[in-house]
């Protein structure tokens, strides 16, 4: 571990024992409604709006929900890199974590770099803030303060895995939000959209709801799977 990951660790194990903080960021940690349930109905809140700018606003949030799907499939595909264990899985590094994770769970097999919850919501909070400034700068926030922080404090990550995660995310939506890069997909995306709304509406519920829980159940039914197999 190095020096910055060492000491913003040890700075958050100092806390450890105040056990009404421990329980507060467990729950944000481990609750739907402090990720995802607060980042894409803002993102609904854009498609909605009555603006001159109406295409270009919806036509961000196709590229910014196309960047949230990539990141997930970077942040997996980058886990292949040597394996690096979550701090709470390492006790030679003698820190104490308010919440000890069980070795058979799903966060002991995947490797702690790059944050994947780092790099889906700082890429949708950068989509946010293209099209809201002040929006958007709210939305940084809050996944710096109730995503990100909150992972670090418990062990889960690294803070250079979130940060290296944030970066990705964000350089992500960065190029596919650019009018040259979105053009080739989210302007045909948006008049399938509205020719078929019933099933377009139908399928963007389904994929809201993946993107909030992050896929987590169908990460779990392939991990089972590929286990038994």
């Amino acid at each position: 571990m190095n020096s910055f990951d060492k000491s913003i660790e040890t700075f958050f194990s100092g806390f450890n024992s105040c056990v009404l903080c421990n329980h507060a960021v467990q729950a944000i940690a481990d609750m739907y409604t402090f990720k995802g349930l607060v980042l894409v109905p803002v993102l609904w809140w854009i498609w909605f709006q009555s603006s001159e700018r109406r295409q270009w606003r919806r036509e961000v949030v196709i590229a910014t929900t196309v960047s949230g799907l990539l990141a997930l499939l970077v942040g997996r595909l980058l886990a292949h890199l040597p394996f690096r264990p979550r701090p709470a899985f390492s006790p030679e590094l003698h820190l104490h974590f308010p919440v000890v994770p069980q070795s058979e769970s799903l966060l002991s097999a995947w490797s702690s770099f790059p944050s994947d919850h780092a790099m889906l919501w700082m890429s949708v909070a950068v989509g946010i803030f293209i099209v809201s400034r002040r929006v958007g700068i709210l939305a940084l926030l809050y996944v710096a303060i109730f995503i990100c922080t909150p992972r670090a404090y418990l062990g889960f990550h690294y803070p250079t895995d979130l940060l290296g995660g944030a970066a990705i995310g964000i350089v992500i939506t960065y190029i596919m939000t650019r009018d040259s890069v979105r053009a080739h997909y989210a302007t045909h995306m948006l008049r399938w959209i509205e020719r078929y709304p019933g099933p377009s509406a139908m399928l963007g519920f389904v994929l809201c709801l993946e993107l909030v829980t992050q896929f987590d159940e169908l990460r779990a039914f392939a991990t089972s799977v590929l286990k038994v197999v």
